[in-house]
């Protein structure tokens, strides 16, 4: 149920291509300092959602609000509440962590007195001072992950959009990169929305979850109440998406999205 502490409000959003449905007049909330993971396999919508959200893609109908801002209607202050960490690599390999921030630094308009202290925050926060002059192409996956994090995050988003965070890495560095995804919420308070196809991941670390399935959401709720409703002893989030959607999130999903996400996880190592 929304309430004043709701900072994403989505009301039948679609995106349509033709005669084809992406996102089929999906409808959801989410409130202020939530963990909210968007699940579902590749070629579900979670990426097509999520870039309307950002104001990458515009809908085709629909309505949404981002820290009570139009989505379609106040497109530039949407993009200054929100960070994004796409699932694609987003750094830039021939520059060093701090060139790669102090780039964004200037792109965000943030003022030139702030920057340096800011950069500085971010390196030490994210545990990347020590590969402050290195270049990223030299980085591992999780810190390649982690810098593009601190690039979303330095002008202070309300909202933090990560499509697919983890993709690629090994359990040793999701668990890093969550680490500090939830330390960020707890210290600024930041929105966290993000899509994954693991559902260990959104179990670990979300405090509700839609189920995306071919371009719906087939459920919303917290990880017991969706548990719950299978009526399953000991039921895991696989088990309440088979029974949301009658099929396991590996039948699913369709080979482009499937590919992408392959290219990406080549280029994480």
């Amino acid at each position: 149920m929304k309430n004043q502490d709701t900072i994403i409000t989505i009301d039948h959003l679609t995106k349509q291509y033709g005669s084809f449905t992406a996102v089929n007049g999906i409808s959801l909330h989410v409130n202020k300092r939530e963990v909210f993971a968007f699940v579902g396999p590749n070629g579900a919508g979670k990426s097509t959602t999520i870039k309307m959200l950002i104001t990458l893609l515009k809908p085709t109908s629909g309505h949404a609000f981002i820290d009570k801002h139009n989505l379609t209607d106040d497109s530039d202050n949407v993009r200054r509440s929100i960070g994004y960490v796409p699932q694609m690599i987003s750094v830039d390999g021939s520059l060093t962590a701090y060139e790669n921030l102090l780039l964004l630094a200037k792109l965000y308009d943030i003022p030139k007195s702030e920057r340096v202290k800011r950069i500085e925050d971010i390196l030490t926060f994210l545990d990347l001072q020590q590969v402050r002059n290195t270049l990223a192409k030299n980085f591992s996956g999780g810190m390649i992950r982690k810098l593009e994090i601190g690039q979303a995050v330095l002008h202070h988003p309300h909202v933090l959009f990560l499509d697919e965070p983890t993709s690629g890495l090994d359990p040793v560095a999701r668990r890093n990169v969550w680490k500090h995804l939830l330390e960020l919420r707890e210290q600024f308070g930041t929105t966290i929305f993000f899509s994954t196809h693991y559902m260990e991941e959104a179990e670990e670390v979300s405090d509700r979850v839609a189920i995306m399935h071919l371009g719906n959401i087939a459920a919303i709720g917290t990880i017991d109440e969706l548990k719950k409703q299978t009526n399953k002893k000991d039921a895991t989030l696989e088990d309440a998406f088979i029974h949301f959607t009658g099929t396991s999130i590996q039948e699913t999903g369709n080979i482009r999205e499937i590919k992408r996400m392959r290219a990406t996880e080549r280029r994480l190592g």
